[in-house]
């Protein structure tokens, strides 16, 4: 019998139709009675494929005394107990790299964005207004000092595109890097005080939520742009509110939120703050690649070569 495999939500047709024809595939969201499907082939499933921020939890584990892997679809696995899985023996893995460019992409365009009120000169064009009065001048990339939160491999793409705008660049995580050209701060508040824009890009946990509230946007000062890419649980978002509210910073844009796809009314009744539905890799061509990475991990273990990405809290070794 072919190995066992269960989703938890939709995932895209493609990937499904992959899973199916290499494994015998469960889906969790179609079935009419979830629980009874959990308990009729719990015993048997050996790998779970899952993506949408889904929660993986241990007493969710527990319900697969076979399980072997848990195939992430996204770079972030956050909503995945990775130290559970490592105590349990089971491997985790995401979709890195294949992203990288896209979301880095993403960034320049967000951050260009919320710099020139791209989305509201558009807005203000459609409602006829041009006519009347030319669009207000906009704040500029140029001379300003940018600091990244998270010099991974989103952060140093998004870095090497930044090269580009002739702006500084700066940095900030556990530790400098050997090799790299930028400033490195030890301390977020710190760099926020030196920079005019910040970037997250820094991978999200419990040390983590919250990292950008009251103070730090406060030390990036009323000429401030934050840009966040990463989760929106390291971005305190009642105090970006504040702030944007009382001009404590300039603007932001925001691809990710707290309680995603729920949006405050506050902060999107905001003009001074671009917000888009959490694409920062949603183009046809890597969401493709992802999901080929999915399958491909999940048919790469079960053919006994080990996984392709394993995340950094259940490193995987061939035996001897």
């Amino acid at each position: 019998m072919a190995v066992e495999i269960l989703t938890l939500k939709p995932m895209h047709p493609t990937v499904e139709a992959a899973l199916e024809a290499a494994f015998t595939l469960h889906r969790l969201h179609a079935a009419p009675d979830p629980e009874a499907l959990l308990r009729a082939v719990g015993g048997a499933v050996r790998g779970l494929a899952v993506g949408a921020q889904v929660p993986v939890d241990g007493p969710l584990m527990a319900r697969f005394p076979k399980l072997e892997i848990v195939s992430n679809f996204g770079v972030g696995y956050d909503t995945i107990d990775a130290a559970e899985a490592h105590r349990r023996g089971v491997v985790v893995t995401n979709t890195p790299d294949v992203l990288t460019d896209e979301v880095a992409d993403l960034t320049i365009g967000l951050l260009l964005a919320t710099l020139r009120r791209i989305p509201q000169a558009d807005r203000y064009l459609r409602a006829g207004h041009w006519p009347k009065a030319p669009f207000p001048l906009s704040a500029s990339l140029r001379g300003r000092r940018v600091g990244i939160l998270g010099l991974g491999r989103i952060g140093r793409a998004i870095a090497r595109r930044l090269e580009g705008f002739g702006v500084e660049i700066a940095y900030h995580g556990r530790r400098p890097q050997d090799g790299v050209p930028y400033t490195y701060h030890d301390s977020l508040l710190g760099m926020a005080g030196a920079v005019h824009v910040l970037i997250v890009v820094a991978p999200a946990g419990p040390d983590t939520n919250g990292l950008v509230g009251d103070a730090v946007l406060a030390a990036l000062g009323p000429e401030g742009i934050l840009v966040n890419v990463a989760r929106g649980s390291l971005v305190d978002e009642a105090a970006l509110v504040r702030a944007l509210e009382a001009g404590t910073i300039l603007g932001a844009g925001l691809d990710v939120f707290e309680n995603e796809p729920h949006v405050p009314a506050a902060l999107a009744a905001l003009e001074n703050a671009v917000l888009l539905p959490h694409v920062g890799s949603a183009s046809h061509h890597t969401r493709a690649a992802m999901g080929q990475l999915v399958v491909d991990n999940l048919v790469s273990w079960f053919e006994g070569r080990g996984p392709l990405t394993p995340v950094a809290e259940t490193p995987w070794s061939p035996r001897a």
